[in-house]
């Protein structure tokens, strides 16, 4: 399974990227709004930290040709390559609008899945990856680990190259539990990201080693 940063929290994504394996990063219009950063500022910033790791920007355009205005006028504007991914909600301009931009040889992220039909759909519209929403879902009594695993299995079922690209986590147990629903890759806050490799007994352990290799790793380096 892959990894992405779900942040634009510039100090943040220098920290992840310096130490985590990572696949690119997702924005969206509230991730923008939290960092203070105007869309311009944002997208160059972490353009400069992430390299041709994939950046998901979200448009906000409602209707099916401003969205593909939109997203084609991000590609050029910020000089993006293959690494770039339109994110657009599924709803009927969307859905639309998602089929242009595949012809147009723009990748896509569908967001805003909150059910299987809606992915499978997007996903025979042309969508690289289709983004559901675990926790969103899990608070409105639905169950988003399955919602995931009925995803996954109808992209394989189908033959499908679009892959889920689960978003919205409040635990690590819900991360660890996509992974194995055969998830492909998972969009994570920072804070989680820091969680995934921690554990206490991993601390005793290196706690272990250092004070009973001390006095015998008798090689200067």
């Amino acid at each position: 399974m892959d990894y992405l940063a779900d942040t634009a929290d510039i100090e943040q994504l220098k920290l992840l990227f310096n130490y985590f394996p990572l696949s690119g990063i997702t924005t969206n219009p509230t991730i923008l709004n939290r960092s203070g950063l105007k869309l311009t500022e944002a997208i160059n910033a972490i353009q400069k930290i992430v390299g041709y790791s994939s950046i998901h920007v979200q448009v906000i355009s409602e209707d099916c040709d401003a969205i593909v205005r939109e997203a084609k006028k991000y590609k050029s504007y910020f000089d993006l390559g293959d690494n770039y991914y339109t994110k657009i909600p599924i709803n009927l301009e969307g859905l639309k609008a998602m089929r242009i931009l595949k012809d147009a040889d723009i990748n896509v992220t569908a967001t805003a899945i909150f059910t299987q039909q809606q992915a499978l759909m997007a996903a025979k519209a042309g969508a690289d990856y289709v983004a559901p929403y675990v926790s969103r879902l899990d608070n409105i009594a639905s169950r988003g680990i399955d919602v995931v695993q009925d995803i996954a299995q109808n992209m394989s079922h189908y033959n499908l190259d679009t892959e889920v690209l689960a978003a919205s986590f409040k635990t690590v147990d819900q991360i660890y539990r996509v992974s194995m629903a055969g998830c492909h890759a998972a969009t994570i806050s920072p804070e989680l990201l820091l969680q995934l490799i921690h554990h206490p007994m991993t601390d005793s352990s290196i706690e272990t080693f250092l004070k009973d290799g001390k006095d015998i790793y008798n090689i200067d380096f």
